[in-house]
């Protein structure tokens, strides 16, 4: 538990004492501490309980606090500088005597309240003593006793940013920009008229300098900005915390700079501010995976949407099988990024190139093991796939899995897909049946099996705290994929995706691909095949983008 000490007032001396030796000052304690679980969710829709919530998760006592009224904009966003400034919780009131307010104010041991702005009304009167402020930045500077610089004026949309931003060692008094003109009640303009007479925030009391607790350093707040969690945010940086805002995602892996910035922090406890991470599944392990800072290809740690892929696809070693394997290793990269950078002015989002490497080659004899399946030595591989990386790429293993399944074949390469910038991709059509051999008929694989893919990959994802994971569905017919309505899409460790890769007349591809997301289940992700010998003709960038629509976020060269 970390403490601060607060100096009362101090107040003359007894009769009989000598006047110019004053009583030893009184001292009022704030103690904070971070939460005990690794994760604590506050997720209150309303203003009020989200700011006790936040004084419930990192403050055990203060004997001061600071409170504004939620719908006094300038009140709260100087009761926030206050706040900081003095190390102690800001609550939030609707201006009423609220129950929950003066159980938290009982539960904090507070013995004076200071009231910035239009929030007087809120307190009981056999409650803390009030000492109340106007929203007026000398005013309040004044009370607290801390020089308060001019900030810049804070817009609505940015209340949150400002907030956390906040700093004890470089203090601001933050105000709220003009804003809309607001139209004002008769007894409205009658008090402010009365207020004119009297000097700001007129008071005989002055919260002395503070001795502010050391700072929880190792507890990090993550907040989504949403306008009821403000105050919360402050309580947060007066008890030391670093908060990170999310940009309004409820999922930490989603941000580049949250995913930076929690694995610069290291945190032992995050408190999750905001009423979005009530819903959000997972967010330990979510939490977990942002704060190992490992990023994919393109940054952070969710693949989609923000990120086109644009991959070779082959094997090492021979141009048979596709263009990847036409050339050595660094010429193959090379080759990859000049398939992915004429994309770049086409798209807002970040091109990655890519390989899509053949893994298990479909093969017409059975083999040792009879499964009409050649499984690519991993150390083959390995060079491949660790090159790619190296220059910032991303690769999906293929497989051509004959008369096994994939999950047999997909263990056989597990050491390259628990690194974070390899996915894995499925080829049903050279899935075979107990009696089928491959180019009698297409193959095809059912939903469960795809669907113990999906817990494979994405049990291994998780406890490995990786990334998100691409899983690819080759697919260009439906019988393909029977049952494919019961995809299993509840796993956020991947992103699922189907890959049209039928060739032909860009017609019939065009018909495919409306067949194929016809009835698809939602939040699929879709990727398009260019074939240059097949394809009548193949598409170009511009065209690839233009015509195929929504646009693919993963396009293959064949």
């Amino acid at each position: 538990m970390l403490s601060a000490t607060l100096l009362a007032a101090c107040t003359s001396s007894p009769a009989g004492d000598q006047a110019d030796e004053p009583e030893e000052a009184a001292v009022a304690e704030a103690a904070v501490s971070a939460p005990d679980e690794a994760l604590t969710v506050v997720a209150d829709t309303d203003p009020v309980g989200s700011a006790i919530g936040t004084s419930r998760a990192l403050f055990d006592a203060a004997d001061v606090a600071v409170l504004a009224a939620d719908d006094d904009r300038p009140g709260m966003l100087l009761g926030a500088s206050a706040a900081v400034a003095l190390g102690v919780p800001l609550l939030v009131t609707d201006q009423t005597a609220s129950e929950a307010v003066s159980a938290e104010l009982e539960r904090l041991g507070t013995e004076t309240v200071l009231v910035v702005g239009e929030a007087a009304g809120a307190v009981p009167e056999s409650g803390p003593v009030v000492v109340t402020v106007d929203a007026d930045p000398d005013a309040v500077a004044a009370v607290i006793g801390t020089d308060l610089a001019a900030g810049e004026p804070v817009p609505a949309d940015g209340e949150a940013g400002a907030v956390a931003a906040l700093d004890a060692e470089a203090l601001v008094a933050l105000q709220p920009d003009a804003g809309a003109p607001e139209t004002e009640t008769e007894a409205e303009t009658e008090a402010e008229t009365e207020a004119d007479e009297t000097e700001p925030g007129t008071t005989d009391e002055v919260l002395p300098e503070i001795d502010r607790p050391d700072a929880l350093e190792d507890t990090v707040v993550l907040a989504t900005g949403v306008p009821e969690s403000v105050a919360g945010i402050a309580t947060a940086r007066a008890a030391g915390a670093r908060v990170l805002l999310t940009g309004g995602t409820t999922d930490p892996r989603a941000s580049e700079a949250v995913v930076e910035a929690m694995a610069e922090a290291s945190p032992e406890a995050v408190v999750a501010l905001g009423a979005g991470f009530a819903a959000e599944d997972g967010l330990d392990w979510k939490v977990a995976t942002a704060a190992t800072g490992v990023e994919l290809p393109g940054g952070g740690q969710v693949l989609f949407p923000g990120r086109l892929l644009v991959a070779l696809y082959g094997h090492p070693g021979t141009g048979a099988l596709g263009l990847m394997g036409e050339q050595p290793v660094d010429a193959a990269i090379e080759r990859a990024r000049a398939h992915a950078a004429p994309y770049e002015p086409l798209v807002d989002e970040t091109v990655v190139p890519a390989f899509e490497i053949i893994a298990t080659i479909a093969s017409s004899s059975a083999g040792a093991d009879g499964d009409y399946s050649n499984e690519a030595d991993i150390e083959v591989l390995r060079p491949w796939v660790e090159a790619a990386g190296e220059a910032g790429m991303y690769v999906v293993l293929d497989l051509q899995p004959g008369r096994t399944d994939f999950v047999t074949q997909a263990e056989l390469y597990r050491p390259l897909l628990e690194l974070p910038h390899v996915g894995l991709a499925l080829d049903p059509e050279w899935r075979l049946g107990p009696n089928e051999v491959h180019l009698v008929q297409i193959g095809s694989v059912d939903i469960e099996e795809v669907n113990r893919v999906v817990t494979w990959l994405a049990d291994l994802t998780r406890e490995n705290e990786l990334p998100q994971k691409l899983l690819v569905l080759h697919q260009f017919r439906l019988d393909m994929i029977p049952g494919r309505e019961r995809l299993d899409m509840s796993r956020d460790e991947l992103a699922i995706m189907v890959h049209a890769d039928g060739q032909g007349g860009q017609g019939a591809k065009q018909s495919t691909w409306a067949t194929l997301r016809r009835d698809a289940p939602e939040g699929l992700r879709w990727g398009w095949k260019n074939f240059y010998d097949e394809d009548i003709p193949m598409l170009t960038p511009e065209q690839t983008i233009s015509d195929v629509e929504p646009d693919p976020e993963l396009i293959t060269y064949q």
